[in-house]
């Protein structure tokens, strides 16, 4: 097999794996070895799997073909290669959540996730990085390597998914797992030019991730964290929520799913299937500073739902920053006894942004005045909503930045905190809304831009079927970065 043809076969989206497999015109075991020989190559460059598994990977990719040889039946994901980032929990196999307190870590038992995907034939190739217990957007930690863009090595892939991110960029796989609980999910896709959906909360069962009591730093978020996927295409996106999505009695907050058909609503995300939708377009929700490259890039991608057939209108949705409160939220779901225990075992060698979140002297009034800020963003929410079926806005605030910060410190000519870039996220992830990034375009300086789309309570078969409309006369999955061992930095090119 030539470079040329490995790559193809690292690049084919999930649907054609699955495809291709159950037709018995692609061997699981050929797969497998040409992402994992794209990975010795190209991991070294942009550290997005921190714990590969290679034989593991092979073993399970020569039991899925022995398995079709024997005629058994292929799974829904048949032979996928998959990423599984590293806050969420794999049996057997190191997970360190991104901190050197867990640095030895190895679970006993699978994240439902995990259990699901596995279950109906994904290939688990290995855990990607993290920031540290996901407390950071951006895409670096004390233990690993920090994870890089593949479009600009030098840039950040976003987080704290960033690994899983960087990974399906640069061809290590279709698809990879990932969390959400403020924009984990989102401003990576918007980086790293991929679709990355975070379904309404509850879609996705969570379970042990940031459910077991006995892993503080690992054991918080519970009330906001999702669980979803990082993709190159929406259909792909579709094929694993049909996989991972429906109710699981060890996740008290997950629900039933039988209301959308996964599938389904991406097949119908045809141009006409988009017409009639009625958009809310906020450039800066009513009070964030906005790179103006990423806020040109955003309004021409907004008029191409015009061009679908949708009523689009600019609205400014009424309600004030909730970034104090949402930082307040996720401390009271925090164990704080537990991480300031860690951080007198391992402060020294922990994230110091952490270290001084979590010894901080939070007050009572903080917490709940948080309590009644998420009520109060979640009712405004959805009274905006029960005018629209979806409200639009740029992913983050930004285009991708030098690897190793948290973000900017001046944005539009104004002095922000480093976490201001995020500020479009929060509203989704406050009120549990299903909400996706998919490609906008780029920068006058090749920088990629991601656009959010934020449907009702519930209504994730309209945020995919629009996705799908915009997909279908904006394609992006064709664009690869071009990654070299032998220098840093890439170009996007056209596939083959």
């Amino acid at each position: 097999m030539t470079p040329e043809e490995r790559d193809e076969l690292c690049f084919l989206p999930a649907t054609e794996i699955v495809a291709a497999v159950a037709g018995r015109r692609l061997s699981p075991v050929e797969l497998v070895d040409a992402v994992l020989d794209r990975m010795a190559e190209i991991n070294p460059l942009i550290g997005a799997f921190c714990t590969p598994a290679p034989e593991r990977a092979r073993a399970r990719a020569a039991l899925l073909a022995d398995s079709l040889v024997r005629g058994g039946t292929p799974g829904p994901l048949a032979g996928v290669p998959l990423g599984v980032k590293d806050l969420i929990a794999t049996a057997g196999l190191l997970t360190t959540f991104g901190s050197p307190a867990y640095r030895d870590h190895v679970p006993d038992q699978d994240d439902i996730v995990v259990e699901r995907g596995t279950a109906a034939g994904a290939v688990v190739l290995g855990k990607t990085n993290t920031t540290e217990f996901g407390y950071s957007p951006a895409g670096h930690n004390p233990l690993f390597p920090p994870s890089r863009n593949p479009w600009r090595t030098d840039l950040t892939p976003g987080g704290s998914s960033a690994g899983s991110a960087a990974a399906v960029a640069a061809g290590l796989g279709p698809v990879a797992l990932g969390s959400d609980g403020g924009c984990s999910l989102r401003v990576p896709a918007a980086f790293c030019e991929l679709v990355g959906f975070k379904p309404s909360m509850g879609r996705v069962p969570v379970w042990p991730s940031c459910r077991d009591e006995g892993l503080p730093g690992a054991s918080g978020w519970e009330s906001i964290e999702h669980l979803g996927v990082l993709t190159r295409t929406v259909a792909d996106t579709a094929l694993m929520l049909s996989v991972l999505a429906g109710p699981d009695p060890r996740d008290r907050h997950s629900i039933p799913c039988q209301d959308v058909e996964w599938t389904a609503a991406a097949r119908r995300g045809t141009a006409e299937g988009c017409a009639g939708l009625r958009i809310a377009y906020s450039p800066d929700l009513g009070y964030l500073p906005v790179d103006p490259a990423v806020r040109a890039v955003a309004e021409e991608a907004v008029a191409v739902f015009r061009g679908l057939g949708c009523t689009v209108e600019e609205v400014d949705p009424g309600w004030s920053d909730p970034a104090e409160a949402f930082q307040a939220v996720i401390t009271a779901e925090t164990d704080l006894t537990g991480m300031r225990r860690l951080v007198d075992q391992h402060g020294s060698t922990m994230s110091p942004h952490l270290v001084a979140w979590m010894t901080r002297d939070w007050t009572a009034r903080e917490l709940t005045d948080a309590n009644i800020a998420r009520k109060a963003l979640t009712n405004r929410m959805a009274a905006l909503m029960s005018a629209y079926d979806l409200l639009i806005t740029p992913t983050a605030a930004v285009p991708p930045f030098p690897v190793g910060v948290h973000g900017p410190e001046h944005i539009a000519g104004r002095a922000v905190g480093d976490t201001a870039w995020i500020g479009f996220n929060y509203p989704a992830s406050l009120t549990g809304a299903p909400a996706m990034s998919v490609p906008a375009g780029r920068t006058p300086d090749d920088l990629p831009v991601g656009l959010q789309l934020i449907g009702r309570h519930l209504a994730d078969g309209t945020v995919l079927r629009a996705a799908a409309a915009y997909e279908s006369v904006r394609p992006w999955a064709h664009r690869r970065p071009r990654l070299s061992p032998d220098g840093i930095g890439s170009t996007p090119v056209a596939a083959h």
